[in-house]
């Protein structure tokens, strides 16, 4: 019986190597070919309610360094923290000390031995930079206040007297609603997101001196990058200000670091993102390509792959003519949105098509925390968007309590992460198999796309990216039928099968020149060279 199955296994082979092109199903995983630069793959951590490290119910700096090598593990090679400043509230976007870190979260030697372990991983660290206002609590608003407040009725304010009073913008009258009163006297000051978030005044030389010894400090101690919060509103709406703004600090970081990051959030449409680009920064959040009205999950929901691989182009040709040297910057939802499992109805096979459309996006690709596992969140209140990190169901080790305020009861529809890892199937497996896809292919993030148009329309889609000499093509099915594709006639004609994702370990094979793509799959072909 042994010797008639291997016969017929012999006999299948050498059938198999009489096909032009052979039959290939790209099952195999290809060496990694993972350049050190500043494309990455990001992994958005509200540190809060990642991992509690010492049972106090606080996620904490410590409980990051111990998921390192999940991290690793996923394939991600850049975290991106939010605030971890000193602030009176649990989001910490009003920052009360730029040069420390808040004491519910740890120390700063902590966040030293953060750094240290994710640069021994080859991770890259970014954190978030929030430069358009301070705490109402900072030592600056305090004492500017303070003095504001000590002014006789005619007596104009001095900064030779108090430098702070050219830190924010004040005035001697309610400019707009977003003006609030100074307490004890007669001037006014900004604070567009909120009375304890007062506008700093960044035209101020003062204060850009401020935040260049602030960015002398985190860069000393490692810091790879920034996220810059609220980057539309340092001066609010005014494109020519912020831009400049940006390109300052930007240029001032790299001054120290020629390798430093940013990406800033210019939450916008894709005109008003390009025209950021102008900066001379490399990356924006791709709001346009974002959420649950963005072009990914549109697609998701419509099965209409070619809209998207359409507003890639786009993306390419807008974004470049601003910024030849940009690097977009995708994601599904971050901690300000409704979360993806939320939009897509908890759909799992719709939760992998989205995954998998946002890992063949160009650029560094960011995933909030819990999206590799399908988690939900509820209603508008931003505390339901930022609930604990769902590691198991069995074993509380490590779970947060979760932001103070936040609803009971917001539960996920997928299993938690470690019934998960054991499920080759699962949602958060697909997000590591798209993640060593693009750990193999460098091309997916750097190169230039073009469109396989022959093969655009409706739930098929196809693109060639080429980067150093390099292309591949990238095909999308991401209806619910199978299809047999016929690339002969197109530019992705004789090349090889890559890899493939699809929903249940299905595998996509490659026939001579006939794709057979299982539904709502993408597949990878690469040009073989002579």
């Amino acid at each position: 019986m042994k010797t008639r199955i291997l016969s017929a296994l012999l006999v299948l082979a050498l059938l198999v190597s009489l096909i032009p092109g052979g039959l290939q199903t790209g099952d195999r995983e290809a060496e990694l070919n993972i350049i050190d630069d500043n494309y990455r793959n990001y992994y958005e951590i509200f540190v809060g309610s990642f991992y509690d490290s010492d049972g106090d119910g606080m996620g904490d700096l410590n409980g990051v360094t111990e998921k390192l090598d999940y991290v690793a593990d996923m394939g991600f090679n850049g975290i991106w923290l939010m605030p971890v400043m000193p602030s009176p509230t649990y989001h910490k976007y009003d920052v009360t000390d730029y040069e420390a870190i808040d004491s519910a979260y740890g120390t700063m030697d902590d966040f030293k031995i953060l750094v240290e372990e994710c640069h021994k991983r080859k991770i890259r660290l970014v954190i978030d930079l929030v430069m358009n206002h301070s705490s109402s609590r900072h030592l600056w608003f305090q004492e500017a206040c303070a003095y504001l407040a000590g002014l006789e009725e005619d007596e104009k304010p001095d900064a030779a007297e108090c430098p702070y009073v050219e830190y924010y913008h004040f005035s001697e009258k309610q400019e707009s609603s977003s003006y609030y009163e100074v307490p004890g006297s007669r001037f006014w000051y900004e604070g567009a997101f909120w009375s304890e978030m007062p506008d700093l005044n960044l035209e101020s030389e003062a204060v850009r001196s401020e935040f260049e010894k602030i960015a002398d400090y985190w860069i000393g101690l490692g810091v790879d990058g920034f996220r810059m919060d609220a980057a539309m509103h340092y001066e609010e709406n005014d494109t020519e200000d912020n831009t400049e703004i940006l390109n300052w600090y930007y240029n001032y970081c790299k001054s120290k670091n020629p390798d430093f990051y940013m990406v800033s959030e210019v939450w916008a449409n894709e005109r008003t993102i390009a025209d950021y680009y102008g900066s001379g920064t490399p990356s924006m959040f791709n709001f346009d390509a974002a959420g649950a009205e963005g072009k990914m999950m549109q697609a998701v929901r419509s099965g209409n792959a070619s809209s998207l691989v359409r507003s890639m182009v786009t993306y390419q040709e807008d974004f470049s003519k601003k910024n030849p040297e940009y690097v977009d910057a995708p994601f599904l939802t971050n901690h300000d949105m409704g979360r993806v499992a939320n939009a897509l109805m908890s759909s799992e096979d719709k939760l992998k098509m989205a995954a998998g459309l946002l890992m063949m996006m160009n650029g560094s690709p960011f995933v909030y925390y819990g999206e590799e596992i399908g988690m939900k969140s509820a209603g508008t209140k931003d505390e339901n968007k930022r609930i604990p990190m769902f590691w198991s169901e069995t074993d509380d080790t490590g779970m947060t309590d979760g932001p103070q305020g936040m609803d009971a009861g917001i539960e996920s529809s997928l299993p938690p992460l470690d019934e998960q890892m054991k499920d080759e199937t699962s949602l958060l497996n697909y997000y590591k198999r798209a993640l060593r896809l693009r750990n193999e292919n460098p091309e997916i993030a750097r190169g230039t796309v073009n469109l396989a148009d022959s093969l655009c329309e409706g739930g098929l889609a196809a693109v060639t990216k080429t980067y150093e000499g390099s292309t591949i093509g990238i095909i999308y099915n991401i209806g619910e039928e199978e299809k047999t594709v016929d690339l002969s006639q197109t530019e992705l004609s004789g090349m090889k099968l890559q890899g493939f994702l699809t929903l249940n370990g299905q595998e996509g094979t490659l026939s001579g020149n006939q794709l057979d793509m299982p539904e709502r799959s993408i597949c990878i072909v690469k040009s073989v060279k002579n």
